[in-house]
């Protein structure tokens, strides 16, 4: 039997609109879903601070064990939630079965949580006993986007609700039921009680109301910097704690003593793996002036024997870019990033929203492509002299997400990682890397630092609480 059922994916009626969940690849229509308005949102918050008392009061094994079930669907429902997630977002069946193994370890992991030591026993000056513990937030509001959609969901929803809140999920209406309906249907079914999880597919209007709405005091969101800005911003006036992560522009650094015939396909894929709409993308690639011809050349061979088109229906490397204002965006740079000098050495055109794998060379601060987030395919490569220029060009530009750096002797690698303010570092592979039990988050323009995995997760979606106990009541002089 069906996991998703349109018939019943939608328990609520919303005040949204209908939209069409499309196919990028085809233009095919694969679900028509409601969309929420403000006063849906209003509504959702409401269920969910009434239904998160009892969820908080049940045992821990008990949330663990709806969490654990729920590890064990995603397996269990994989042929289906991978056409989903292959057809809904554009992703190669490859990268849809890295979802859906993350997305059952962030369950596993959860699921630890929930009978993790929750507080400290602490010195007193009185004669009283003084502890603190972690207590649920109440609901949490998630802001998830299209590219990643199954992941960058139930990275908050499965730590939030094993610790014990409600959660109010706002999925990207583009991938409404990979990145949210799927998550309900899949937790349904592992036996979470109702009211605990809501789903509302939504445009700015609801994930503004779920912002304000006094109902939700911690947000989590994952979208672009501007809009996380924004985010942000509206949370601080309502003292309100936001968990962003946001964009990059990550570079990847090859020094001079790396292996060039085993560098070409971790750089290959750190820029074109899912079309390049992943925020740790490699966007920057810093080469050591000694190799930067031969890479320029190896890369671009290797970009043009990537094979793009329809995931679901043909053996690809690439899928279509999620849709035309993307690609709109993605050609603009390749475009002004030409008419500023920079060469094009592979790609830089499109089949409707199949975009070649791009890769430019030439490129400086007045290149576009490379100073700028791109949310595409493209690779903008630049050469360096000596590790003092190499780590002065990475640590440039505003964001701070990820970084690759390549060598042979890794202690020099992990020395100039030091020099480079990044929330991710990685020596000998690329920027693009994710594990449920590792931290994940940027600073600076990428986000406000790690909050997934193990201590990040209970520092986001718990408040800590003190308490002392006396025998008798405290005496006082008056």
């Amino acid at each position: 039997m069906p996991l998703l059922d349109p018939r019943t994916w939608q328990s609520r009626t919303l005040a949204g609109g209908e939209y069409a969940v499309t196919e990028p690849a085809t233009g095919e229509t694969l679900a028509t879903v409601t969309l929420a308005a403000a006063e849906d949102v209003a509504t959702a918050a409401r269920d969910a601070r009434a239904a998160q008392a009892e969820w908080a009061k049940a045992p821990h094994f008990v949330r663990a064990a709806v969490l654990r079930k729920a590890g064990d669907l995603f397996a269990a429902h994989a042929d289906e939630l991978r056409e989903w997630i292959v057809r809904e977002s554009g992703s190669i069946p490859g990268k849809a079965d890295f979802e859906l193994h993350v997305a059952a370890q962030e369950c596993y992991e959860a699921a630890a949580l929930a009978s993790r030591p929750s507080g400290q026993i602490l010195p007193s000056e009185a004669p009283r006993l003084s502890y603190t513990r972690r207590v649920p937030v109440g609901v949490v509001g998630v802001i998830s986007p299209f590219n990643a959609p199954l992941i960058l969901s139930i990275r908050s929803v499965a730590p939030a609700l094993a610790l014990g809140n409600a959660v109010v999920l706002k999925p990207d209406p583009r991938t409404a039921v990979c990145g949210g309906l799927a998550l309900a249907a899949v937790l349904a079914e592992a036996g979470l009680p109702e009211g605990l999880l809501h789903v509302l597919p939504g445009g700015p209007e609801a994930g503004q109301a779920l912002v304000a709405d006094p109902n939700v005091p911690v947000i989590s969101f994952t979208g672009s910097t501007a809009a996380g800005r924004a985010v942000g911003e509206a949370a601080g006036r309502l003292l309100k704690r936001a968990h962003l992560e946001l964009g990059g522009n990550s570079a990847l650094i090859v020094l001079e003593d790396a292996d060039i015939d085993a560098v070409i396909s971790t750089a290959a894929w750190g820029s074109f793996f899912h079309q390049g709409q992943i925020c740790m993308t490699t966007g920057r690639h810093l080469v050591h002036a000694s190799l930067y011809e031969e890479y320029v050349e190896r890369l671009a061979a290797k970009a043009d024997s990537l094979a793009v088109g329809d995931p679901h229906r043909e053996q690809v490397h690439l899928g279509p870019i999620i849709d035309s204002a993307q690609l709109a965006k993605i050609q603009g740079l390749v475009e002004s990033s030409t008419a500023r000098g920079a060469k094009l050495a592979a790609g830089g055109t499109h089949e409707r929203l199949f975009y070649r794998p791009t890769v430019l060379a030439g490129v400086d601060d007045a290149t576009p492509a490379y100073t700028e987030e791109v949310f595409g395919p493209v690779a903008p490569v630049r050469s360096f002299a000596d590790a003092d220029e190499a780590a002065a060009l990475a640590a440039a530009g505003p964001y701070g997400l990820s970084l690759g750096i390549v060598t042979r002797d890794t202690a020099r690698g992990l020395d100039l990682a030091e020099r480079i303010p990044t929330g991710i570092a990685h020596i000998n592979d690329q920027t693009v890397n994710d594990e449920a039990v590792a931290p994940f988050g940027g600073i600076a323009a990428s986000g406000t630092g790690a909050r997934f995995g193990g201590e990040a997760n209970l520092e986001a979606f718990t408040d800590v609480r003190w308490t002392t106990v006396r025998g008798d009541v405290a005496p006082y002089p008056f």
